[in-house]
């Protein structure tokens, strides 16, 4: 695609890496435009400060570096967990949860500074290119959007490093071989994917694995932990109140220390393709047990059983990049009514890799020991109402069996 020659300025979503260094020189010499850079600080561990000198020497003048953390747990990973999403049944959305986020930012920053497009650094091949281009079309129509990898032919990391050493990018000794495996991170989880992990019948090697120590290799003695919901987002781990982006933290370290939260898994892009990934969701896999506790005593069946149903359909909207669709809108309503009693406490053991429930309290708890006791209860349960209760239920089943056996 000939690069559009009406953009004079774009937001680029900036890590300070070799891969989004080059593309910010390639939109500069392609395109001919003023470049802003934007970084994000989503709890990725990483230092922020050599991406805006990265940029600095690279000519940039307007650079945004902003700390999303608390905005990203609370506006976006706590809704998704109300929900209780998960990706093909297991995955917990690290990388798709951030998307939108960014997005919105990149979105933002243009209509400041009057911007003509947003870039990113996305592939091709992958998913984010859809997340990040949905989501920033869904919040401005009519913003253009330029994907290098799309375009250039840079498509070999021989060509990426000739074009870097072309225009006196500097490129790191660890940065002029192929790495290992290409990672994505934030405070929610670390992504894995790529190279040594591409062949599914492989294995993953233990190098791979950053966020969380070995199961077999974690303490002796399991760990409790108390987490406190109020109307279905955490607030507190072992009765200290936290923030969002501080409630996860401490999750993440809890977990990570037991091996909780690891995830090999083979996963359907929405682009068509299947791709291996190690995911590590230390805190997330423990906030996810936890919810499922207190919406256990608090949640009415039919209310529990509709938002089971409704899960995947939610869960595959956030993967393909749906965030700010109508529909995902419409399914979040639904799920925060939800939530409305689920306020209690939950405590947990974390042992070896397993984060379990072992305890659940709630002011709201629809559970009642009177009516499930085994002793004699105070007569509010007739066990005499089980039969015709049974017998109406049983009626279709007998007018089937009836005709079967009449028919032979």
């Amino acid at each position: 695609m000939a690069p559009n020659k009406d953009i004079k300025k774009v937001v680029l979503a900036y890590s300070g890496g070799l891969d989004t260094s080059i593309i910010l020189k390639w939109l500069q010499n392609e395109y001919h435009c003023e470049v802003i850079t934007f970084t994000a600080d989503l709890g990725q561990g990483e230092e922020l400060e050599p991406a805006r000198k990265k940029a600095e020497m690279l000519g940039i003048r307007q650079i945004y570096m902003e700390d999303l953390r608390e905005e990203f747990v609370r506006d976006f990973v706590f809704p998704m967990f109300r929900a209780n999403a998960v990706y093909e049944g297991v995955y917990l959305l690290g990388t798709s949860i951030a998307r939108p986020l960014i997005a919105k930012r990149l979105v933002e920053i243009a209509a400041e500074t009057g911007a003509d497009a947003v870039a990113h650094g996305a592939t091709g091949k992958g998913n984010d290119q859809v997340r990040f281009e949905l989501s920033a079309l869904a919040l401005n129509p009519d913003i253009r959007v330029i994907a290098p990898w799309r375009e250039w032919d840079l498509q070999s990391r021989t060509r990426l490093i000739e074009y870097a050493e072309l225009n006196q990018i500097p490129v790191p000794r660890d940065k002029r071989g192929e790495a290992p495996f290409s990672v994505d991170a934030n405070l929610l989880h670390t992504s894995s994917e790529g190279k040594v992990l591409e062949d599914p019948a492989q294995p993953a090697p233990d190098y791979v694995y950053q966020r969380t120590v070995d199961p077999e290799k974690a303490p002796n003695e399991p760990e409790m932990v108390t987490v406190g919901f109020e109307r279905g987002d955490a607030v507190s781990v072992n009765g200290e109140k936290l923030s969002p982006a501080m409630l996860l933290t401490r999750l993440n370290d809890l977990g990570g220390k037991h091996g909780v939260g690891r995830l090999d898994l083979v996963e359907n892009r929405f682009v068509g393709m299947k791709s291996r990934g190690i995911y590590e969701t230390p805190g997330g896999t423990i906030l996810l047990a936890a919810h499922r506790g207190i919406e256990s005593i608090t949640l009415d069946r039919g209310a529990a059983h509709l938002k089971d149903e409704i899960m995947p359909r939610y869960a595959e909207l956030i993967y393909n990049g749906l965030w700010f669709s109508p529909e995902r809108e419409m399914l979040q309503a639904l799920i925060d009514k939800s939530q409305e009693q689920v306020t209690g406490e939950i405590t947990l053991k974390l042992y070896k890799g397993s984060a379990s429930v072992i305890a659940r309290s709630s002011n709201h708890s629809l559970y009642s020991e009177d009516l499930v006791t085994f002793e004699e209860g105070t007569g509010t349960y007739d066990h005499h109402d089980a039969e015709g209760f049974i017998r109406l239920n049983a009626l279709r089943l007998r007018t089937y069996a009836a005709r079967r056996r009449r028919l032979g």
